[in-house]
């Protein structure tokens, strides 16, 4: 018997880059571990307070106490909304004039700009700029949206730096694509590279001149690495970049620096009231954000501080050494691979260019890994899960071969399992890397 069809979208949607190798291990069979170093799925404990928030939640000052749980309004409960404009002052800088707006994680905020800011303005196709590689969810949302992308790539040197596009080379796309919004991740997901306050503010006056939105997706403000000011879109100012105002969106998250992804919470930014109103207007088709964890969160409304940047400066601590030890790790098994040198966030770039031919594929690769893939370590069989990096650029130009698609060989590793668990991984990758290429010639 025939069955209804799918729709033209559904029949083309793929798992993300970042999930699929994990969908594909969950069908094995035989009992080969592994690492999942695909996702940043942080697995260390929450921010203190948020612990106690979480196991009080019975409690009488709860407002869940009698097992109650309804909606919160569409904008978000206040003292969540509260704790976001807390933490952005945290980092120095002031939140007068700012409009907040719970989201279900940044994913959802991401939906809600694309939205906004991009799409049909009545006499042009407005496009997304992302600057590539760029985190993959960034492309899945304007693919889901209807929206267009454009984007201007970096590339990764032999050394580990990735390089920026200067000005000029940014103006002109921008003059070419009249795109509707500049997206930029200051603290770097995938590269690690850091955006200073100079360099936004530069892109901030590119954005004026061109009349277009300025995203900032600020995920991983305060795990910085390196002896740099921290920046953010809101330590712009009318000083630096008169016109500034009114232009500037910018998302938070729970995920990262408070060690809470599975809460799913985050905020939209913005300090243009008139995108904060139809925001919220939009986001009534969710009804609200998870209120559960809107409570949880809150509690960072509270927080002095001192306590909050005594916790920014250990999980900096934690992350820096855990990345320079995967580093030179990594030099030391598998010398020829090129791994990124991070500033920032928590990801490495690892790319194996100098070792295959044009038969290799980071993707086939990553779901070989996590169908067939295994070594032993210890005595026990053990595979890796990773996150290819074809997703996280743009369709080549036509003067790139195929050969030199930098995806094609490129992968990202999330720092975000257990200390030991992390350790293993150089040696992991190099060895699976050795017995695919082995396939591959054989």
């Amino acid at each position: 018997m025939r069955q209804p069809s799918l729709s033209a979208y559904f029949q083309n949607r793929q798992p993300s880059a970042i999930r699929l190798a994990s969908i594909r291990y969950a069908e094995r069979k035989d009992r080969v571990k592994a690492i999942n170093v695909a996702i940043g799925n942080v697995v260390r404990p929450m921010y203190p307070a948020l612990q106690e928030r979480l196991r009080h939640l019975s409690d009488p000052e709860s407002p869940f106490a009698q097992g109650v749980v309804c909606y919160s309004s569409s904008v978000g409960m206040d003292e969540c909304r509260d704790a976001f404009a807390h933490i952005i002052e945290s980092s120095g800088f002031s939140t007068e004039g700012l409009h907040i707006q719970i989201t279900d994680g940044a994913s959802q905020g991401m939906e809600l700009v694309a939205l906004a800011t991009c799409g049909d303005s009545g006499s042009c196709d407005r496009p997304i700029l992302l600057i590539d590689p760029a985190y993959s969810n960034y492309r899945a949302c304007a693919f889901r949206t209807g929206r267009r992308t454009v984007s201007i790539s970096r590339y990764l040197q032999q050394d580990g730096q990735f390089t920026l596009p200067t000005l000029n080379e940014l103006d002109r796309l921008i003059a070419a694509e009249r795109p509707g919004a500049l997206l930029v991740i200051p603290y770097d997901n995938p590269t690690g590279q850091f955006y200073d306050q100079a360099f936004l503010n530069d892109l901030g006056r590119l954005c004026v001149e061109y009349n277009i939105w300025l995203i900032s997706d600020e995920a991983y403000r305060e795990l910085a690495y390196i002896d740099r000011p921290v920046s953010s879109v809101w330590g712009i100012t009318e000083n630096d970049v008169p016109g500034i105002t009114g232009r500037r969106i910018e998302l938070e998250t729970a995920s990262k620096v408070w060690n809470a992804c599975g809460l799913r919470l985050g905020a939209l930014v913005t300090d243009n009231l008139d995108l904060h109103r139809k925001a919220v207007a939009e986001n009534t088709f969710s009804l609200c954000s998870n209120t559960i964890a809107q409570y949880i969160f809150g509690a960072l409304a509270h927080e002095p501080f001192d306590r909050m940047r005594a916790w920014y400066g250990e999980q900096r601590r934690y992350y820096s050494k855990l990345m320079g030890d995967f580093v030179q790790a990594m030099h030391r098994e598998a010398p020829e691979v090129i791994v990124s040198q991070p500033d920032t966030s928590l990801y490495s770039v690892v790319d194996v260019r100098n070792l295959v031919d044009e038969r290799f594929n980071a993707d086939e690769f990553a779901v070989w890994c996590a169908e067939k893939g295994q070594v032993p370590l210890d005595g026990e069989p053990y595979t890796l899960i990773i996150a290819p990096m074809g997703d996280f650029y743009g369709p080549p130009t036509e003067d790139l071969t195929h050969a030199h698609t930098p995806g094609r060989t490129q992968m990202r590793v999330a720092h975000v399992r257990p200390q030991e668990e992390m350790a293993r991984v150089p040696e992991l990758f190099a060895r699976l890397l050795d017995a695919y290429l082995a396939q591959l010639s054989a």
